[in-house]
């Protein structure tokens, strides 16, 4: 449960010009309360309490101060191939992890599991406001497809590229490259342990 010290009022306009549902707390501690995608908000004098299944939604826009460049690592996983799968991502910046996370999106191909980590993590980035991107993946189907080196015959990827590239339009400059599964081992990791979670 992530807790971001920071001043509330500040915080509460950030997430509602976000678009996020801001109602008054439910108690005498509680300033307000918010929700924002699968995420909820829970401000006191000095600090917001996060909780949910997906925290970033809200401490990206609680956090995020616009600008720089982020490194966004992302993995994909599914066992049966379709079969239960899950994603995990990494946004790092010059100061360190800005972010991470794993998390199960039901049955899937590999691929498509691939295809949705990307999403995911360029989601965050950009709910971050960073306007450089620079991704890295350990998928060559991927990195091919997204770049257009490759063709997406698939309908659902084909789908999934379209989406990724609207994301990419957010960032002034970005790239995308193929790195070796050692040096994407925290999204690995992130994704295989959503998968390993009851």
């Amino acid at each position: 449960m992530p807790v971001v010290n920071c001043d509330v009022a500040a915080a509460r306009e950030r997430l509602e010009a976000a678009g996020a549902d801001v109602q008054e707390g439910n108690t005498d501690h509680e300033r307000w309360r918010a929700e924002h995608g699968e995420a909820t908000a829970v401000a006191y004098d000095d600090k917001v309490v996060v909780q949910g299944n997906r925290p970033a939604d809200i401490t990206a826009v609680v956090e995020g101060d616009g600008g720089g460049r982020v490194h966004v690592y992302f993995d994909g996983a599914s066992r049966g191939n379709p079969g239960p799968a899950a994603v995990g991502w990494v946004l790092v910046s010059g100061d360190g992890i800005v972010a991470e996370g794993g998390e199960r999106i039901g049955r899937a191909t590999n691929n498509q599991a691939e295809y949705d980590a990307l999403i995911r993590g360029l989601e965050v980035a950009a709910d971050y406001g960073f306007d450089e991107a620079e991704i890295r993946g350990d998928s060559q189907l991927i990195v091919k497809q997204v770049t257009g080196a490759w063709d997406t015959n698939d309908p659902d990827l084909r789908e999934k590229r379209v989406r990724a590239r609207e994301l990419l339009a957010r960032f002034g400059d970005w790239s995308i490259t193929h790195v070796p599964r050692e040096v994407n081992d925290r999204a690995d990791d992130l994704a295989n342990e959503a998968l390993d979670d009851d």
